[in-house]
């Protein structure tokens, strides 16, 4: 039974219905769709506009459709048209006449957008909670790694000498962004349209403020027209979706490389990597790989809320029913991402002798043993060409700064003296970069502190 077939005499092509259904994918709310009834029922009871007395008999039907959902005892039926139709269908066949005064003052249009609002504000806590578990584990690798030495890169040049601590620090901000983009949006979204009606509202006296708060939503929409068609916060979560995505997909890059034969960086943990059909040596990193394969298709949900918004003149259009798949789907892929991430994380094996030989060997001293010619009165740029002299002399010697004896320096320049090696280890490298944000110790007790801070707030 169609909930608008009094208009229609003729049947609906088949093709059509099947078209239309929504059924397949929205039957994923149906524990926010029977919340927003039951919510409404007691506002329609409460406002006089049906009997308490109704509003009760609605209020058990719909708890008991809930339970009997949770616990298997009812199954969806996939040949309604949406899980709207079907949670009224099976409400009044139980209570008989007072399920039929469920739709009063309301619309599928509301409907919707309420479901769809309290699905993806729940969405929004989720994700963020699984981030702060991410962030948690990182968290853990920075305490753990204050002095686990490695490259710095630039263009995917060795730079300068890092801290793994340090390195993972900058992981830590991404995702502190990324919550916080999760709160704004959350709370620019948390508003309810129930009792805009189709795009109108309704002559019946509806509470929407009462109806709102019984759901925790901070209050109604202020616009009737806006609340049924608004997919703004889709766009915004799909948006923070995929920049979660893109900074997964960075990390994952890294780690992929670091994985290298030619790095050696890191070992995968056998629960995250699979192996070759052909070639019995492979250990692959596909989490990571995969990680960053899907994000485009995160991308790809967030251009299609787009494109399905662009030209929608108000107010509610068929278009909107597109706003699901694309939101489910993006959903699915960055908590997964999120979750296996985390796993792979939590798990993996740093190389820490293997990163510190590798910063050793790519002159990434060499900026510090410029600034030690110019403690020693040699003006910045005749230091800068000194040093890449120098290591033009270590390629072609085949030799790491530190491997030069003190007659090889000072053939360079007698501003050399038996301090600089230790004016060019690696631990005095990082130790005396202590400016707000920088690799030293000082610098990561205070992001450690700050850390801290993120995850208790």
């Amino acid at each position: 039974m169609k909930l608008w077939g009094g208009r229609f005499t003729g049947e609906t092509n088949e093709l059509v219905a099947k078209y239309n259904s929504s059924i397949s994918f929205d039957s994923r709310f149906w524990r926010e769709d029977i919340k927003g009834s039951i919510a409404h029922a007691l506002m329609l009871g409460n406002q006089g506009i049906i009997t308490r007395e109704e509003a009760d008999q609605i209020h058990k039907g719909l708890t008991d459709i809930y339970s009997d959902i949770e616990a298997g005892r009812l199954q969806i039926d996939m040949e309604a048209e949406d899980i709207h139709s079907f949670v009224e269908s099976v409400l009044t066949e139980r209570i008989g006449e007072a399920g039929k005064k469920l739709h009063t003052g309301r619309s599928r249009n509301d409907q919707v957008a309420l479901d769809m609002r309290m699905y993806s504000r729940n969405c929004a806590k989720e994700v963020a909670k699984l981030l702060k578990k991410l962030q948690t584990t990182i968290f853990t690798l920075i305490k753990e790694n204050t002095e686990t030495y490695m490259p710095g890169f630039t263009h995917l040049q060795k730079a300068q000498p890092v801290t793994l601590s340090h390195h993972l620090g900058a992981y830590f901000e991404m995702f502190e962004r990324d919550r916080s983009r999760l709160k704004d949006a959350y709370n620019r979204m948390n508003f309810s349209p129930l009792g805009s009606g189709a795009l109108a509202g309704t002559t019946y006296p509806l509470d929407r403020e009462m109806a709102a708060h019984t759901l925790d939503f901070a209050g109604p929409t202020e616009n009737s027209m806006d609340g049924v068609s608004d997919r703004d916060y889709l766009i915004e979560l799909l948006s923070a979706f995929s920049t979660i995505m893109m900074h997964l997909s960075r990390f994952s890059e890294e780690i992929i490389i670091w994985n290298t034969n030619e790095y050696r960086f890191v070992e995968i943990d056998d629960a995250y990597s699979t192996g070759s059909s052909i070639m019995p040596q492979k250990k692959n990193p596909d989490i990571a790989e995969l990680v960053r394969g899907k994000t485009g298709r995160v991308y790809g949900s967030l251009m299609t809320m787009l494109t399905v918004l662009k030209g929608l003149p108000l107010a509610y259009n068929k278009d909107l029913q597109e706003d699901k798949e694309a939101f489910f789907d993006a959903y699915d892929t960055v908590t997964d991402s999120i979750t296996l991430f985390d796993g792979m994380l939590s798990t993996i094996h740093f190389n820490k002798e293997v990163m510190a030989q590798s910063a050793r060997n790519g002159f990434t001293n060499a900026t510090d043993a410029a600034d030690y010619l110019v403690t020693h009165g040699i003006p910045f740029r005749d230091a800068h060409g000194i040093i890449g002299r120098l290591v033009l002399y270590c390629i072609d010697k085949q030799k790491a700064l530190d491997d030069l004896t003190l007659e090889e320096f000072q053939s360079f320049s007698p501003a050399f003296g038996e301090d600089i090696f230790d004016a060019i280890s690696l631990k005095t490298c990082v130790e005396k970069r202590n400016t707000i944000g920088a690799p030293g110790t000082k610098a990561i007790e205070r992001m450690i502190e700050h850390c801290e801070n993120c995850l208790n707030a």
